[in-house]
C-alpha cells in the first residue's frame, strides 16, 4: 500500500470525492457481511460478563483520512473489521435536512472547502479548508427573551421524517450478526453551547439558571423521543458525545454540573435501559470527576479515556469492573509515534483498561483519525489490536 502527500486529497473534484468515499463504504459493508458475527462478544464485554478479547472500533475516521487513503484503508478494515458500529444518519455540524430543504447542503463539499451554513436548529457553522471538523459561527438564541419563540416554532422534531433514514441499511446489512450503536452527536451540553455560546451559557448558569434549565429539558426530551426512536429501528445501543473536558479539569464544577445535568442524563440513560439499550458517553478531556456520578445514574462505557488528559492507570484503579471503557489510544501519538510505539500504545491500553477487568473494553482510538496519521501507523494499530 502506498501513501499520498497529507493534503492531496483536496485537489480531488467533488465527483471524486464522493465516488472515493462510497466506494470505501461499500467496500467496508462487504467486509462486514463477510465477518463472523460479533454482537454478542461486544454486548457481554460492555455488560462485564467476562470475554475471551476486548471487541474493537478502529472506524473513528475523519471523512479528510478515508479521502486520502481510500482503498488503502478500506484493505485494512477488509482485513480487521471492526466489531462494534456506530451507526451515524448523517454529519453532526451539518444536521438532519428535510427532504425538499430548498438550499440543501453538500456534506463533502461543506466538509473540505471554505464553507458556511446554517444547521436545522438555527446554528451557523463554517469549515476551513484543510481543516477537519467544523466552527460555530453564530448562535440562534443571543438573547434569552427569544426562548419562548425558539421553543414553540424553531425546536427541531426528533421524528422528522427521514432522520434516521440513512441507518436503516446499515441496521439492516450488519444488526443480526454485529452491535450497532445508534449515534446522538452534539447532545446536552455541546447542543446547548451551540443554541446559546460558549461563553454566553458560561455566565448563563449564574445569571439565567432557570432558561438554562428549561431549554436543557426541552433538548432532553428531544433526546428521549430520539432514543425512543433508534430502539423501534433495532439499535444495540446509543453512543452520544457531550464533550466536558479541559485537557485538566471539568468545564464547570462538579457541584454545578450535578446541579444542573445528573438527572437529565439519568433520565437519558434510562431512556435507552427501558429500550433494550446500552449508553456509551464520549467526553473528551479530563472528565475523571463525573464519571462516578455517571456510574451512578447507570451509564456502561465511558468514551474515550483520552491519554492526553486522564491518567489511565487511575482511572482503570478508580473505576474497573464498575464500566466498561471505551478509547484510550492516544490519536495525536498515533500521528507522531513509529509504528512500533504505536503497537506498544495499544498493548499498553489492553492490559490497563481490559485484561484485568474481563476484557471489559472497547479498542479504539480516543479520538478521530485524521490525515496526518501515516499509513504505517494505521496498519500498526489495526494489527496491534486485532492481534489479542
Amino acid at each position: 500500500m502506498s501513501s499520498t502527500a497529507v493534503h492531496d486529497y483536496l485537489n480531488m473534484s467533488l465527483s471524486q470525492m464522493e465516488a472515493a468515499a462510497a466506494r470505501f463504504e461499500e467496500r467496508l459493508n462487504q467486509a462486514l457481511v463477510a465477518a463472523p458475527p460479533s454482537k454478542a462478544l461486544v454486548r457481554d464485554a460492555i455488560r462485564r460478563r467476562g470475554v475471551p478479547r476486548c471487541p474493537v472500533r478502529n472506524k473513528r475516521l475523519s471523512l479528510d483520512v478515508i479521502l486520502r487513503y481510500g482503498d488503502a484503508l478500506a484493505d485494512l478494515f477488509c482485513e480487521y473489521p471492526d466489531d462494534l458500529l456506530q451507526m451515524v444518519p448523517y454529519e453532526a455540524w451539518v444536521g438532519h435536512q428535510a427532504a425538499g430543504r430548498p438550499d440543501p447542503i453538500n456534506v463533502i463539499d461543506a466538509m473540505t472547502g471554505d464553507r458556511q451554513w446554517t444547521d436545522e436548529w438555527g446554528t451557523r457553522w463554517g469549515h476551513a479548508f484543510g481543516g477537519v471538523g467544523a466552527t460555530q459561527l453564530a448562535c440562534p438564541i443571543t438573547d434569552w427573551s427569544q426562548l419562548d419563540q425558539y421553543l414553540e416554532t424553531q425546536m427541531p422534531d426528533a421524528r422528522a421524517p427521514g432522520r434516521l433514514d440513512a441507518a436503516k441499511k446499515g441496521l439492516a446489512l450488519h444488526g443480526r450478526r454485529h452491535y450497532c450503536a445508534g449515534a446522538i452527536q452534539l447532545s446536552l451540553f455541546e447542543r446547548l453551547h451551540s443554541l446559546r455560546g460558549m461563553e454566553n451559557l458560561f455566565m448563563d448558569f449564574y445569571t439565567h439558571p432557570d432558561e438554562v434549565r428549561r431549554l436543557a429539558e426541552a433538548i432532553t426530551d428531544y433526546l428521549l423521543e430520539l432514543i425512543r426512536a433508534w430502539g423501534e429501528l433495532g439499535a444495540d445501543g446509543i453512543f452520544m458525545t457531550d464533550d466536558w473536558g479541559t485537557q485538566t479539569a471539568l468545564m464547570i464544577s462538579v457541584p454545578m454540573w450535578r446541579d444542573f445535568f445528573e438527572d437529565l442524563y439519568r433520565k437519558i440513560i434510562a431512556e435507552a435501559h427501558r429500550g433494550g439499550m446500552e449508553v456509551f458517553f464520549h467526553s473528551c478531556g479530563n472528565v475523571t470527576g463525573i464519571v462516578s456520578h455517571l456510574i451512578d445514574v447507570g451509564l456502561d462505557v465511558i468514551d474515550p479515556i483520552q491519554p492526553g488528559a486522564m491518567d489511565l492507570d487511575q482511572v482503570a484503579r478508580e473505576f474497573g469492573g464498575k464500566v466498561a471503557f471505551s478509547g484510550g489510544i492516544d490519536d495525536q501519538r498515533i500521528a507522531l509515534a513509529k509504528p512500533r510505539e504505536v503497537a506498544d500504545e495499544v498493548r499498553r491500553a489492553i492490559d490497563t483498561l481490559g485484561a484485568p477487568f474481563g476484557n471489559a473494553y472497547v479498542v479504539a482510538p480516543a479520538n478521530v483519525l485524521t490525515p496526518e496519521v501515516p499509513l504505517e501507523n494505521l496498519q500498526a494499530l489495526f494489527k496491534a489490536s486485532h492481534g489479542q
